[in-house]
């Protein structure tokens, strides 16, 4: 005879078996497409992206593949990673390459000061293309056609309220 718990155990079982979303990794820019990362990267001895970007913002994953961390500093788009993969995974000859990351950044209004009354720019100042826009002297906001996903408006913000998620790699279209 089964007992009650088993009964309810048998419904659960297929809500646990949820499918797992592939993951987005925040590669470096000049990226050409994911399944390069996964096969050449992992091969790759010198891994010569790390050591060569100045803001030391390119970590190596357990998998060999080469990630970008906003955790202190943001991408300044100097080129020097694509010159420097041997591999050709990070490319500038590519013409569907593009300056930008395949990441999208967000402003919590809750964590925000700016968005609290209080008069705030720190994500504002390092912006270079001018994508973060205020209502006044408040409520700030990325504007996605601007952003190049550089980072830097996370690293400078005093309260963390700026996260970002992967997306796709993004593809400037054929000339």
């Amino acid at each position: 005879m089964a007992s009650r718990r088993d009964f309810l155990t048998a419904f659960r079982k297929p809500l646990e078996k949820v499918t797992e979303k592939e993951e987005l990794i925040v590669r470096p820019p000049y990226g050409l497409e994911e399944s390069l990362f996964q096969s050449e990267c992992v091969v790759c001895e010198s891994k010569a992206c790390v050591s060569s970007c100045e803001e030391e913002i390119v970590l190596i994953r357990a998998d060999g593949t080469p990630m970008l961390n906003f955790s202190k500093k943001g991408c300044t788009f100097c080129e020097a990673c694509a010159e420097a993969c041997e591999p050709d995974v990070l490319s500038l000859n590519n013409i569907h390459t593009s300056e930008t990351i395949n990441a999208r950044f967000i402003i919590s209004t809750e964590a925000c000061v700016a968005h609290n009354d209080v008069i705030c720019f720190s994500c504002k100042e390092p912006c270079i293309d001018d994508a973060i826009l205020f209502n006044g002297l408040f409520n700030p906001v990325i504007d996605m056609n601007l952003c190049t996903g550089c980072g830097f408006c996370q690293s400078r913000c005093p309260t963390n309220a700026i996260s970002y998620e992967a997306t796709q790699i993004k593809q400037k279209e054929a000339m």
